[in-house]
């Protein structure tokens, strides 16, 4: 975490950026576009791929435009660097030092099933880097929230050599950078953005000796000015690029007339062009044809659209563009059937006579018509070959032969159909078009000449037409251009169109619909794709642009959205060649965000021009001030998540990691007021200036506003038809001057000095911004009263809460005179600002504390603001500083188990634990899934990532310190048992009593860095009491190893023992986890190796396999434990996972041998009687004689009927399902047990609905010999063989074993090879069937080939050959057993068959009994759901799957990455789910399923296990 404080030191940390990609290597959707700010220290870029990712398991490599090796920057060259890739975890990563700003490109290539395939493109932009605009500061960056720009128009402040007094305005006025609307030369409409010659400034910059100067003096002269500005001013300066149109007067359009779209370039124009000079044309007419010159009503503008469709339209006939001639193209066909001169294969077009008309002629059209030139009539004409073949064959003619001279205007007729056809939906699409056309002809027409806001152009004439024209007509004096080389489009835009797309392109027929509004004194420009298209007029604006970056700080691209963006792009590039720290701003209408983003994104554009003028109501400008102002008060991501890390280079010792959590927005330029905005006089009231401007200068953003704002200017100012000039002499009493003046101060303070976190508060008027230091929580308060007309009034109390207050200033706009008093300068309204007493600061008390309460004036009227300091002194960088650090010595005395209390516990283990207490509860969100600090976190991480202060929790820690002394309550109640605690409950009681000093607003960051703290500080301890492979491991790992600890706690309703409380393994949170319920002995002794083994835990795991060693009755482990009270015997697998788990523990564990000696006090007598708790223990046995007795007994023959059977133990169980019955097959060494009745192994669901009749009935019995039984039997004869080898296990054989009539002495190696000998021919289903004779197979039922079978001898045939994932169970603890070639088949197949997004199927889908949805609570008529039957009959386990993917392992199926590209699923999950780990199941194809544990012990475990193999390696099998 970084403490805010330590910003001076942190600046000089290089800082890395962590952005991580998606599976294919592209950028996440959310993060296509990240912004970066450099600053003066190292700034280094990191791409993250997952591991298990498609790209970093394909030689992944990243290509960027980024020159990473120091050369210049092409935009279309990639250069490579290589991801570095971990061997084990399988993440990559790469590294980019970013130290030039600009706007980069990068994807990534990889490769996936031997293709090379590339990623999507995403998009970085490296911030520039704006030295402060002061001689004296020269050495500190600006912000590029800092700048604050004013707007300016160049042709009314006078010749440049004058301006020292508007700049010394300027600059008093606190503005550091002056946009500058376009100093070029103008074109005949006189507007800044008209220009006539790029390269040349207009005359009325200069004085008049000057005007004659050579362009070049002319441009020194300017460049002197604007340097100045910046050495004596301190001011930047920033100047607007017109690329995308240029005067309809320029000169050069005379030599370059292929610079536009002109009708020889852009035939496709001439209709358009036809359709203008008909309308001017009629406009010279209309006292002829009787047509009103003057337009006073929509009557008259409706007569006038009536005329031009049903005359002007008519006349010009513009179909004729669009459609073929028929007459013309009939003659020729006529002429070719009678000469029979063509060559023609209507075979071509066979049943082309029974297609549909629409498929006709889309394929008439393709084939057939020939498109000639555009730009004429009838262009359109036929290719006789083709029109001869599909003629015959529409006709169902075989050869031109068979045409005999009597069919021949039959099939001239037949044609013309078919012509007719063809045009059909051209004529449709004509009438279309003149149909939109004429409504866009009268909605200008109403607007130009009847709209109150419109120009009131007057009457109708050929000068002033009914409406503008869309083309320039030049004239070509000397012949030089082909003909319609003169007659240019002109610029404008269209409603909500789509800014990529090309309006006067060949794809557009924009402007013969009239949807341009257009410009008339501005020629739209025509790049083409690159510069080859028209070089001439790449070259003239790159030099253009060149000219206004070398002058100017940063550019402002008009009309940015109409420039193509491959255009702006290239002349960006060239711009930034010479202004590498280039500022871009940028007004975009493009209709959408993600729009938006694109053009951002790839022009690299700084800030987008947002307008404060745009709020209808002091609501809605509360709104935008919200969005634009700043992160709220609060925010947490930064203190949080940003942290130092050591860095893995030899570089740099640590750096500051940031992780790129969101994609980013384009910052703002947000403005009280824009140079085409109407001013608040006319659109709200002119004493809204004020507030309007404090509001934004409150904004933590880059500010702006326009000349004449200040000075409160009455209306909008003509840019093309003003002719006065700002006054020369400003005044600075006027207006809001002196304001602005400390607005903009305070504005440049509050960014230099990190005032970054913005509460915004409306009621009614009144508009509260609050920009608050987030390190000291010092803070600026604005409290300004809007002057909308028509609102009300009023506001509650103004409370700052365990704060203190002091004055800065307030004003309040008064206005002298509505009218401007005339002058031959721009002038304002008369007016003045009133000085305002200061409030009135009254310390109070409530039940909340203390805080002071500001009260106002009484002439706080509407266009006033008051502008407060406030802080809470020092006392939040000290509980800051406090909360931020917890020392090693508060948790070195913590064992896993009081960490299992400190962080986790779920609702019924605090109930059981505290005697009645829970888990703690938000209002309007719910309970936390956990009591300890893992229930607060898993609710705090979204929030601190996305700053969501507005979530419950945040409302519940802003209301009252309830979480804050739940959190210290439930410890101290735990410490009588857990005395390690008291350091713990110490440091919070101490933090508590800080955070309750702090005011509301920032309980819940403290509360959540107290939280987060204590518990990262804990999380990691628990961490360091874990192995190394662990210690070492990635964040999957130890989310994976932290199971253990949410699993393995103590609970006084269930343990290991009988008559007291120990601590147990839970097999699953929320549902297994107190009294007969938590401690299950598969699930158990399944987690035992990746829980407590391989976490490193070896002490509580040989604590549990003492446990239910002592718990051995009928030679069987139980099922479900109760502390060993009355342990329940029905489960046949038991057994043999916990031989797995003491053979782990043997191998894994540091005094593993010693495991076989240990003592185990017996619960039962070795006679199988029950007995009460107090007869037992009279017993003891080593755990060697443990495994020997469940090897004898199983051998000999198990068979009893459960204790007690009947409803008392299950209710649902039939009675023949109580017998247990378990004995060797001699002919293979296979145990078979069971029976149709019971359930023995882990897919044990029992049926248990009367309504549906499937009670009694269980879901999967799997009577006969389940193959992960075998595999398990196999692995302990393998082993106890081993064992006798080594002279560690006394016992090589089994006397007196019954094999078919005679009594035997069977030896361990016996059995083991008898196994091995047959586990292939009993298990394996050949691919082939012509190789069934060598397995014990019946062919007839077999549904799928290439497996291994689920059982064998099984009652039910048909189950043995059902395809399920306890096959690699068997793979993973036995793959001897196995025939390399046939698991890797089989692995395999089950990739496809059984892999599920998460766990693993539990049938086969092609199974007629598979059901992949369990809702136990269902209780429907269906024999094969109710209740639940289908628990394992196709739902998706997890725990399988860690079994699966180690023998994938271990046979080669599957690759490393593939392992881990099967895992991307599983990291994700464990990160997001708010229990921190992997559920027991889910439903089909990994959806939720309501009825699951949500964080299961065996899910994990295998899972480590898994890792445990692929980093230590697997040779213990």
């Amino acid at each position: 975490m970084v403490h805010i404080e330590e910003a001076s030191t942190v600046q000089s940390v290089p800082r890395l950026y962590a952005i991580t990609l998606a599976d294919d290597g592209s950028p996440t959707q959310d993060k296509t576009y990240i912004r970066i700010p450099l600053f003066k220290g190292k700034v280094i870029l990191r791409f993250i791929l997952k591991p298990g990712s498609l790209a970093a398991g394909g030689r992944p490599t990243l290509y960027a435009n980024y020159p990473v090796t120091g050369e210049e920057f092409e935009r279309l060259k990639f250069h490579p660097v290589k991801f570095i890739k971990d061997p084990n975890l399988l993440h990559a990563y790469c590294d980019i030092v970013l130290d030039r700003p600009g706007a980069y490109e990068y994807k990534v290539e990889y490769t996936d099933k031997k293709q090379t395939k590339m990623a999507n493109m995403g998009y970085v932009i490296a911030e520039p880097r704006i030295q402060l605009p002061h001689p004296t500061q020269q050495d500190e960056l600006l912000p590029l929230d800092g700048l604050m720009i004013l707007s300016m128009v160049p042709k009314w402040m006078g010749p440049i050599t004058q301006w020292e007094n508007l700049i010394n305005e300027v600059e008093y006025a606190g503005y550091n950078m002056i946009h500058f609307v376009p100093l070029q030369k103008r074109g005949v409409s006189n507007s800044p953005y008209s220009i006539s010659d790029q390269l040349a400034f207009d005359d009325d910059v200069f004085e008049e000796k000057d005007r004659q100067k050579s362009n070049e003096e002319r441009i020194a002269i300017v460049q002197d000015a604007i340097a100045k500005l910046h050495t004596k001013h301190g001011i930047l300066s920033l100047s607007d690029v017109v690329w995308n149109h240029t005067s309809n007067s320029t000169e050069f359009l005379l030599k370059h007339p292929e610079a536009g779209y002109n009708l020889h370039n852009s035939p496709h124009l001439v209709p358009a062009y036809e359709l203008d000079t008909a309308l001017i044309e009629l406009s010279g007419k209309f006292e002829q044809v009787g047509l009103p010159r003057e337009v006073r009503s929509s009557a008259d503008a409706d007569a006038i659209i009536n005329y031009i469709k049903n005359n002007t339209l008519k006349e010009i006939k513009l179909y004729e563009f669009k459609v073929i001639d028929v007459t013309a193209q009939l003659d020729k066909i006529r002429e070719v059937l009678k000469s029979r001169t063509v060559q023609c294969d209507p075979s071509l077009y066979q049943n082309i006579s029974q297609s549909p008309v629409k498929e006709r002629v889309a394929l008439f059209g393709k084939d057939v018509v020939r498109d000639g030139h555009l730009g004429s009539r009838f262009h359109k004409s036929i290719d006789l070959s083709q029109a001869m073949s599909f003629l015959l064959a529409f006709n169902n003619i075989s050869s031109l032969d068979q045409v005999s001279e009597d069919r021949v205007e039959d099939l001239v007729t037949s044609f013309q159909g078919l012509l007719n056809d063809y045009n059909m939906p051209l004529y449709e699409e004509y009438d279309e078009d003149c149909k939109i056309a004429l409504d866009n002809i009268k909605g200008r027409l109403l607007f130009t000449r009847l709209a109150e806001n419109g120009p009131k152009l007057g009457p109708i004439s050929e000068s002033n037409p009914v409406i503008e024209s869309y083309f320039t007509r030049l004239e070509d004096k000397e012949k030089e251009h082909p003909e319609g080389s003169m007659m240019l489009a002109n610029n404008g835009w269209i409603w909500n169109a789509d800014p990529l797309n090309d309006f006067a392109g060949p794809g557009s027929n924009a402007y013969l619909r009239r949807e341009v509004i257009v410009w008339g004194d501005c020629v739209k420009l025509r790049y083409g794709q690159s510069p080859s298209d028209n070089p001439w007029l790449w070259q003239h604006m790159r030099d253009y642009t060149e000219l206004i970056a070398s002058m100017f700080h940063g550019i402002r691209i008009d009309n940015c959205h109409s420039t193509p963006i491959h255009v702006a792009e290239y002349l960006l590039d060239t711009a930034r060649k010479v202004r590498p720290d280039l500022y871009v701003l940028a007004e975009l209408f493009t209709g959408s965000a993600e729009r938006d983003n694109e053009f951002v994104s790839r022009l690299g554009i700084h800030a987008l021009i947002r307008e404060a003028m745009q709020a209808w109501d002091t609501h809605e400008l509360s709104r935008l001030t919200h969005r634009h102002g700043g992160k709220p008060v609060g925010s947490m991501d930064e203190d949080m998540i940003w942290k130092r890390v050591p860095y893995e280079g030899d570089e740099h010792d640590e750096v500051l990691l940031i992780p790129v959590t969101h994609g980013s927005m384009p910052r703002a330029l947000f403005m009280d007021c824009t140079h085409d905005n109407e001013t608040p006089s006319q659109k709200r009231t002119a004493e809204d200036a004020l507030p309007n401007a404090a509001v934004v200068a409150f904004s933590d953003c880059a500010v702006g506003s326009v000349k004449g704002y200040d000075e409160i200017y009455p209306r909008l100012l003509d840019i093309v038809n003003e002719k006065r000039n700002y006054d020369p002499n400003p005044q600075r009493n006027l207006g809001i001057i002196e304001a602005k003046h400390k607005l903009m101060q305070l504005h440049q303070k509050m960014c230099l000095e990190g005032y970054r976190e913005v509460y915004v508060h409306q009621e009614n008027d009144f508009l509260q911004v609050h920009r608050q230091h987030p390190g000291s929580q010092s803070g600026y308060l604005l409290i300004s009263r809007t002057a909308f007309p028509g609102q009300g009034t009023g506001h509650g109390p103004i409370r700052l809460r365990k704060s203190q207050a002091s004055f800065e200033f307030a004003y309040s706009l008064k206005i002298d005179d509505h009218k401007v008093k005339p002058s031959e300068y721009l002038n304002g309204l008369p007016s003045h600002l009133e000085t305002l007493e200061p409030p009135r600061f009254e310390q109070r008390q409530d039940e909340k504390g203390d805080y002071v309460e500001v009260i106002l004036p009484d002439n706080f009227s509407p266009g006033s603001i008051c502008v407060i300091k406030t802080t809470i002194g020092d006392k939040y960088a000290e509980v800051r500083k406090m909360i931020g650090v917890m020392d090693h010595e508060v948790v070195k005395d913590l064992d896993l188990l009081a960490t299992n209390v400190i962080l986790y516990r779920c609702g019924s283990e605090e109930y059981d634990s505290t005697g009645g207490d829970g888990v703690y509860n938000v209002p309007n969100y719910g309970s936390l899934v956990y009591a300890g600090l893992q229930g607060f976190m898993s609710v705090l991480k979204p929030i601190i990532e996305n700053n969501d202060l507005g979530h419950p929790l945040c409302d519940n820690l802003r209301a009252g310190q309830w979480a804050l002394d739940y959190t210290i309550h439930r410890l101290e109640k735990y410490k009588e048992h857990y005395p390690s605690l008291e350091r713990l409950i110490n440091w919070f009681n101490e933090r508590a009593a800080l955070i309750r000093q702090v005011p509301d607003f920032l309980v819940p960051k403290c509360f959540a860095l107290a939280i987060k703290t204590a518990y990262d500080r804990v999380y990691s301890h628990a961490l360091t009491l874990m192995s190394p492979l662990v210690q070492h491991g990635d964040k999957f790992i130890h989310q994976l190893a932290m199971t253990s600890v949410q699993m393995l706690g103590q609970v006084p309703t269930a343990g290991l023992c009988p008559t007291k409380s120990t601590p147990s393994l839970a097999a699953g949170l929320p549902h297994f986890t107190v009294r007969h319920m938590r401690v299950w002995g598969r699930d158990v002794c399944i987690s035992l190796r990746g829980l407590l083994m391989v976490t490193g835990r070896f002490e509580e795991a040989k604590q549990h396999i003492v446990a239910f060693a002592g718990s051995l009755r009928h030679g069987l482990i139980p099922n479900l434990l109760d502390s060993v009270r009355y342990p329940r015997y029905n489960s046949r697998d038991s057994a043999w996972f916990f031989m797995q788990a003491v053979q782990d523990y043997y191998y894994l564990s540091p005094d593993g041998p010693s495991i076989l000696e240990t003592p185990v006090p017996r619960r039962f007598r070795k006679d199988d009687r029950f007995i009460e708790v107090e007869e037992g223990y009279q017993d003891s046995s080593t755990i060697a004689e443990i495994m020997q007795e469940i090897m004898e007994r199983h051998a000999h023959g198990i068979h009893f009927r459960e204790h007690n059977a009947g409803p008392k133990i299950d209710e649902q169980m039939s009675d023949k399902g109580f017998n247990i019955d378990i004995e060797v097959d001699w002919s293979s060494g296979v145990l078979v047990g069971g029976n149709v009745w019971n359930c023995g192994t882990w897919m044990d669901k029992m049926g248990e609905s009367v309504k549906a009749g499937n009670k009694g009935y269980p879901g999967t019995p799997r009577d006969g010999a389940p193959i992960e039984i075998t595999g398990l039997l196999k692995s302990s004869l393998r082993w106890i063989n081993q064992l006798i080898e080594r002279g560690q296990f006394r016992w090589t054989s089994i006397e007196n074993v019954k094999v078919s009539d005679e009594t035997k002495t069977i030896s361990y190696k016996y059995w083991n090879d008898l196994l091995q000998d047959n586990f292939e021919r009993v298990y394996h289903v050949p691919l082939d069937p012509e190789s069934d004779s060598q397995y014990d197979v019946i062919t007839k039922i077999i549904n799928r080939r290439g497996i291994y079978k689920d059982v064998y001898r099984a009652t039910e045939a048909y189950t043995e050959y059902e395809l399920r994932p306890n096959i690699f169970v068997a793979m993973a603890v036995a793959p001897e057993l196995f025939k390399k070639e046939h698991a890797q088949h089989c692995v395999r197949l089950c990739r496809d068959v059984l892999l599920g997004p998460l766990g693993m199927r539990t049938l086969d889908p092609a199974d007629q009994q598979y059901r992949p949805y369990y809702h136990n609570s269902e209780d429907s008529d269906d024999f094969k759901t109710a209740k639940g039957r289908n628990y394992h009959q196709g739902p998706e386990w997890l725990w399988p799957l860690g079994y699966y993917l180690r023998a994938a392992h271990h046979f080669d199926a599957l690759s490393n990455q593939e392992i881990a590209s099967v895992l991307r699923e599983h990291r994700k999950y464990v990160d997001q789910n708010v229990w921190c780990g992997l559920p027991e199941l889910t439903n089909k194809d990994g959806a939720y399923c309501e009825d699951s544990c949500t964080t299961q012990a065996w899910s994990s475990a295998t899972l480590l296990d898994l890792f445990y193999d692929l980093i230590e390696g697997d040779q213990h099998c």
